[in-house]
């Protein structure tokens, strides 16, 4: 038998059929009658055996979607499936921005349901596999290493290489997920402490009361469980790099010895008797404003100026979208399996468009995930928007016709209609449009939407919004998934749009053909 599949609903008849299907596909089944049931699941004996959770969204007291936040919490990485009505729009959307890997429509079809199971365990088991090969492959980085081609990014290296020839502390400053500690590492990999050790600690994910025993270390017996005797992460980093990531964390008392540690180059072991004297370079991280922490009386002054002497501020993924196309190669070619590196060939210029619209709330790590998941689940040699359905999900929007269809086990067309190799950025034949033929000389199809009426007043925004949509429907052929895109839309806001305005689909194009 397979690892176990976790049913989740509080309807018995619709646990029932769910359980039946999922045992007929060749799976252990463990079920859960509502949220809390599940979570007690999952933090249980049998959690860490779960390969995938089949969660109904809508349930009394805890529902799916307070479930996908306690996971992310607990950091529970289980790929979700969630379940959905058809009227639940807004909500599978919501799933899908916490987290959740794929949603079926109820009744499921048993078919849609082995796929998405399936997709599941498959991307499930290669993140295991990545994760390990990653860190077997970690060592000492270089600027070089640094994928980018941004200017924000270019100023940061600047900055990082001039931190890199002296031994002042750092405070790297930035969004999760921007790449802090690999900035940090190339600033190791290029000084002379090249080749020592590099020691990371989160400061967010350690509890309080062990803190200061995991920076500083302990004698043995010098608390309740201090078995033996711990070095510290301090004296670990001796000769090289210490990286405290999420600094804002720290508690106050701790703040106390690490002002001093900073200082005078020397640590105190709990329930030690002399203090030990440690050579390192620290380096701080954070996402948060360490100075309005400071004001609100959360942070120490004296320890944020102390590590403050030399900021380097790194930008969200948001800042620098002309980074992604080439992350997109970078990650395809190094994160994913090696079974899959040289089946994929690229990605389509629809797939790379959207990707370059989304936010990216959490920056280059989502996108490496993202990216991950779309190469071990894709069926074809070129990457497609349809393997991104998390993404798709919030850049376009999802309405009713789009859940059925990819319930019916088909994908809903994106505006794919070239590919690109993975290290291309935009299609080349994506040229702006300059003016009006009648006003400029120029053959362009487009002309200029005017701001100003005959009377040389500013036209209403209702009129030139509802003329750009027009030309947008032209020069796009009518295809609205891209008239959207180039908006900077969701194609539902396009359509809420043609309704308020009395637009319909073809009335831009037959417009400018007639003039």
């Amino acid at each position: 038998m397979a690892r176990p599949v976790l049913i989740v609903d509080d309807d018995p008849v619709q646990r029932r059929i769910v359980e039946a299907a999922v045992s007929k596909f060749g799976h252990e089944t463990l079920v859960a009658d509502g949220g809390q049931a599940a979570l007690d699941v999952l933090d249980g004996a049998r959690g860490r055996d779960v390969a995938v959770v089949i969660l109904d969204l809508v349930m009394p007291g805890v529902d799916g979607l307070e479930v996908l936040k306690r996971m992310r919490e607990r950091e529970i990485h289980v790929p979700v499936i969630v379940q959905t009505a058809k009227g639940s729009i807004d909500t599978a959307v919501s799933a899908m921005r916490s987290g959740a890997f794929d949603f079926v429509v109820k009744p499921a079809s048993p078919d849609r349901l082995q796929v998405a199971i399936g997709n599941a365990m498959k991307v499930e088991a290669y993140e295991g596999e990545a994760k390990r090969a990653k860190k077997g492959a970690a060592g000492s980085l270089t600027f070089k290493d640094l994928v980018t081609g941004s200017a924000t990014m270019e100023r940061v290296i600047q900055l990082a290489r001039k931190a890199a020839a002296s031994n002042i502390p750092i405070l790297i400053e930035g969004e999760s997920g921007v790449g802090k500690e690999l900035v940090a590492r190339a600033i190791q990999g290029s000084s002379e402490r090249q080749g020592k050790p590099f020691v990371t600690v989160n400061c967010g994910a350690i509890p309080d009361n062990l803190v200061e025993s995991i920076l500083f270390g302990h004698e043995k017996g010098s608390f309740t469980g201090a078995t033996e005797k711990h070095t510290g992460k301090f004296v670990e980093a001796n000769g090289g790099t210490l990286f405290l990531d999420e600094i804002g964390d720290l508690p106050l008392d701790v703040q106390v010895k690490l002002l001093r540690a900073v200082q005078e180059g020397e640590v105190d072991p709990v329930g030690a008797r002399s203090t030990v004297k440690v050579n390192i370079r620290l380096i701080s991280a954070t996402h948060r404003d360490l100075l309005q922490r400071v004001k609100d009386g959360e942070f120490r002054e004296d320890l944020f100026y102390r590590l403050n002497v030399f900021p380097i501020q790194v930008p969200p993924l948001r800042d620098r979208r002309e980074d992604i196309p080439m992350l997109v190669q970078h990650f395809i070619s190094r994160v994913a399996p090696a079974e899959a590196r040289g089946r994929i060939t690229g990605i389509s210029a629809g797939a790379l468009a959207m990707l370059k619209a989304y936010d990216w709330p959490g920056n280059i790590r989502q996108l490496e995930n993202a990216i991950f998941r779309a190469v071990v689940l894709a069926e074809g040699s070129v990457l497609t928007a349809d393997e991104f359905p998390q993404i798709k999900a919030q850049v376009e929007g999802i309405d009713e016709s789009a859940l059925e269809t990819a319930d019916a086990g088909r994908v809903v067309p994106s505006v794919v209609d070239r590919t690109l190799p993975v290290d291309d950025g935009a299609p080349e034949d994506e040229t702006p449009y300059v003016g009006d033929e009648a006003e400029s000389g120029m053959s362009g199809r487009f002309g200029l939407v005017r701001a100003l009426d005959d009377r040389g007043n500013v036209r209403p925004l209702a009129d030139v919004e509802s003329e750009m949509i027009k030309l947008a429907i032209e020069h796009y052929n009518g295809q609205m998934s891209e008239v959207a895109r180039r908006l900077g839309i969701g194609r539902s806001t396009l359509y809420r749009k043609l309704k308020e305005l009395g637009i319909e689909p073809e009335e831009g194009r037959s417009e400018r053909l007639a003039s």
